[in-house]
């Protein structure tokens, strides 16, 4: 095991080294509002490990709202088409990721990467990209992690992990053979078993302080998967559900592992045209909508029980190796009608036991 002991200035040291060929990305706390922000760092010292849960997913960074993939033009003197990919290859460092937003880079990486088609558009943004994920020492009011085993620590899938212990210094496991390179360039003071048994104090610790601290949720899920799952879940609750969905696609937006985009050709002058991608909403109502003005999902409970099927079914599991749902709560931050899958998980288990 490639185990190491760093002193929070050795942290912030590599976080330094890394601007210097890098874009640095990481959790910062606004100074007015403490709101939390994943993004890119001005100065090192901006970098706040101890921060919350970032409002908005990790996955912005690697997946836009909104991106240019392509630019062409059409020359009718010469019957020709010019066509340029404008992205560009870019090292990134995401410096201090909870294991929610690893879970969620791990769905769209299966999504996009893992299947017969790959992405180029969104490998170029993955290729280069370092994962440095920060153990959370507490969980935050909307966190359920626990239910979907996806924290408080990542136990796969980055390439260096770092946990903060009880004496201030942080244990890092390079993982993969990117963080292995990282921690042979440095002569960082190698750690033990002992280290590793002070990190599992802290996340049993954390674990432990789930029924106090994340007040918002209780969602246990094993329940509402299966019935999910075998369609045993009456048409009169996906209807409640729906009534109280006001279709603005907050919860996608904000969800880590959603990944559905909609493909849009503008003309920006006579001959030159973009091709843009946004992130899209299966919440809209013309997302399902086809040629002919057909649309197999107008009523929007029909649309909102194919989103949680999509996050919480067997089937769905299989394919990307786990559920769709991290645990992160941010859909229930945001939801105006209160439909936020913890909530709607509570509907369907009370249903189970009437």
């Amino acid at each position: 095991m490639s185990l190491y002991l760093l002193t929070a200035d050795e942290i912030a040291a590599l976080a330094r080294e890394f601007r210097t060929t890098h874009d640095v990305y990481g959790p910062q706390s606004h100074p007015q509002t403490g709101q939390v922000f994943f993004d890119l760092l001005a100065e090192p010292e901006d970098l706040d490990l101890d921060a919350a849960i970032p409002s908005m997913p990790v996955k912005e960074i690697l997946f836009p709202q909104m991106e240019r993939i392509l630019t062409y033009s059409y020359d009718s003197d010469t019957q020709s088409v010019r066509m340029e990919k404008p992205y560009t290859e870019k090292p990134k460092v995401l410096f201090g990721l909870r294991p929610c937003d690893l879970a969620g880079i791990m769905c769209t990486d299966r999504f996009f990467l893992g299947q017969e088609f790959v992405d180029d558009v969104y490998l170029v943004h993955r290729r280069q990209s370092i994962l440095i994920t920060n153990t959370c020492r507490q969980p935050w009011d909307q966190c359920f992690c626990v239910c979907l085993h996806t924290g408080p620590a990542a136990d796969e899938g980055y390439d260096i992990d770092l946990t903060k212990l009880d004496d201030g210094n942080y244990l890092v496991h390079a993982r993969s053979t990117k963080g292995r390179e990282i921690a042979s360039a440095h002569a960082w003071k190698p750690a033990d078993q002992s280290h590793l048994a002070a990190k599992a104090a802290v996340v049993d610790r954390s674990v432990s302080l789930f029924p106090d601290l994340a007040k918002d949720n209780k969602a246990w899920v094993s329940r509402a998967m299966n019935r999910i799952t075998t369609g045993f879940v009456k048409h009169e609750i996906w209807e409640y559900i729906g009534q109280q969905c006001l279709e603005c696609g907050a919860c996608s937006f904000v969800c880590p592992s959603c990944s559905c985009f909609n493909i849009e050709d503008k003309t920006i002058c006579d001959s030159d045209c973009e091709r843009v991608r946004t992130r899209d909403s299966c919440s809209f109502e013309g997302y399902s909508r086809m040629a002919g003005d057909h649309n197999p999902r107008a009523p929007v409970e029909d649309r909102r029980n194919k989103r949680f099927f999509c996050k919480l079914s067997y089937s769905q599991s299989k394919k990307y190796l786990r559920p769709g749902c991290v645990g992160c709560g941010r859909c229930q931050w945001v939801c105006p009608g209160d439909i936020g899958l913890p909530n709607v998980v509570q509907y369907l288990r009370r249903e189970t036991t009437e």
